[in-house]
């Protein structure tokens, strides 16, 4: 990828001038183009991007891949209508093409009077700077990492009989030209390493998994031993799983990990909170801003400015400077994750939530890192006050209604406490509730906030992107969790 995945400053512009030929005339010409007739606010959103994974299984590379993709998408608003054209070929007459149609499906719309479009900062900040991404370290030690894995997992315990690994990374070069007058670029790196550990004994197989990055270097999985931690944690959990009994079923107290556990937090609470959902009436917390949605111990943010994490970003994918967005202030709901357009149709000031999984797609809100504030009580005192309960440590998969806020998450490690005590491992149960209910229901909160490791992704109306989620260890009373075991 040459030398545009270690240059910060100006080599997004420059990038892109140099090997598509473009100039600052050229974007000018397109963006008059689209924003002919009609037309409130137009924006040209460039990508290229390579990519590389490898995964290892039984010892041995099974796959092993290296992708370049490149386009560049034109979007125009006319009051609530959007137009959006793409073109994997950056050329001037492509991008005429895209501005044209674009256009074309906006202008049809019968709209109400403009509104200005709120105007984007320029970004003053580097959250990523990485000496060495991970797509640029040498390929021979990233499969040496991936063989050490292996070994050291089978060393872990004789019943692990089966070790998979996967490392992904990939550099992002990303320019957003805007009609009211930004010029912003980014370079963004991101990788992730997994472990998945099968073990097996007497006929009973279980499967533990971990893993962890970010918007990091290579030198990362390296710093104290992080690699190692994370093969002893998806070789911890496959053995623990072995002796886990059947899951309880009934309503009960339930007290959530920090850490990954925020995921239900995520999907079950954050996605109603995005400004597309409540514009449109649709989410379980529409027409509740300024009201009480959750309990007073409940703090709740978005936060896109954490170096390093996956979710981060320094600029969205309109050109905004993310933020660190409140969003429940001691249960009481203060406000929504915008992009450009919901922010205009809704009089409120941009968050820089604005996010597209590749130029291909329309950039809508969409959740960064999203966590729980911590709060005063400690693990030990959340656990000593549940008499007959479940501590959920970490999840697997789940779903959600936004319009209602029902969820289903299934615990992938979970133990009953009895008598304020945690006693034997379960599994098989899943949680089962409504999003602002269970807010309502948190009658105690840690001091232990923790952020997942760094593998969140999020998908929504077909769109996947990195998220970070995060929580502390947080007491939910008379939730339903479902069962084996009555």
């Amino acid at each position: 990828m040459e030398n545009v995945v270690t240059e910060r400053a100006i080599a997004p512009q420059s990038f892109f001038q140099t090997r598509f030929g473009l100039s600052a005339r050229d974007l000018e010409s397109v963006m008059a183009r689209a924003l002919e007739r009609r037309i409130d606010y137009a924006d040209i959103y460039f990508e290229y991007e390579v990519s590389e994974g490898l995964s290892l299984e039984e010892g041995i590379v099974k796959t092993a891949s290296r992708d370049i993709t490149q386009g560049v998408g034109v979007r125009a608003v006319a009051g609530e209508k959007t137009g959006y054209a793409y073109s994997n070929d950056i050329t001037i007459p492509q991008l005429e093409v895209a501005a044209k149609t674009a256009r074309s499906i906006a202008a049809n719309s019968s709209r109400s009077a403009s509104v200005p479009i709120p105007r984007a900062r320029r970004p003053e900040r580097d959250l990523y700077p990485v000496d060495q991404p991970v797509i640029e370290a040498p390929l021979q030690a990233r499969i040496d990492l991936l063989q050490e894995i292996d070994r050291v997992a089978r060393a872990y315990d004789p019943r692990i009989t089966k070790v998979m690994a996967g490392l992904s990374c990939e550099s992002k070069v990303v320019l957003i030209a805007t009609s009211d007058g930004a010029l912003v670029g980014d370079v963004r790196p991101l990788a992730r390493l997994n472990v998945t550990c099968i073990a097996e004994e007497g006929g009973n197989r279980q499967v533990g998994s971990f893993g962890g990055g970010g918007r990091i270097g290579f030198p990362f999985f390296f710093e104290q031993d992080r690699w190692r931690a994370y093969v002893h944690e998806a070789a911890r959990r496959a053995i623990l799983n072995l002796s886990a009994r059947p899951a309880p079923a009934g309503t009960m107290t339930v007290v959530l990990g920090p850490g990954w556990p925020g995921i239900l937090l995520h999907e079950a609470i954050g996605h109603g909170l995005e400004a597309d959902f409540n514009r449109k009436g649709i989410s379980a917390f529409s027409t509740l801003l300024g009201q009480r949605v959750a309990s007073e111990l409940c703090t709740i943010v978005d936060d896109g400015t954490i170096p390093h994490r996956r979710g981060s970003l320094n600029v969205d994918d309109e050109g905004t400077p993310t933020s660190r967005t409140v969003l429940i202030e001691n249960g009481i709901l203060t406000g929504y994750l915008q992009d450009k357009l919901n922010a205009r149709l809704m009089g409120v000031p941009l968050t820089g939530n604005g996010r597209r999984e590749s130029f291909a797609h329309s950039p809508m809100p969409r959740m960064t890192n999203t966590f729980m504030l911590p709060g005063r009580s400690t693990r030990d005192e959340i656990i000593g006050s549940v008499s007959r309960g479940l501590y959920a440590v970490t999840f697997g998969g789940g779903q959600v209604d936004i319009t209602s806020g029902k969820f289903v998450f299934s615990a992938s490690e979970a133990y009953l406490i009895e008598d304020g005590r945690i006693t034997h491992p379960v599994k098989g149960a899943t949680l089962i509730g409504n999003g602002p209910d269970v807010l309502r229901r948190v009658s105690m909160v840690g001091n232990d906030l923790e952020l997942d490791a760094g593998v969140g992704t999020c998908g929504k109306e077909g769109q996947s992107v990195p998220v970070g989620v995060g929580l502390p260890t947080l007491k939910i009373d008379g939730l339903t969790v479902g069962g084996t075991q009555g």
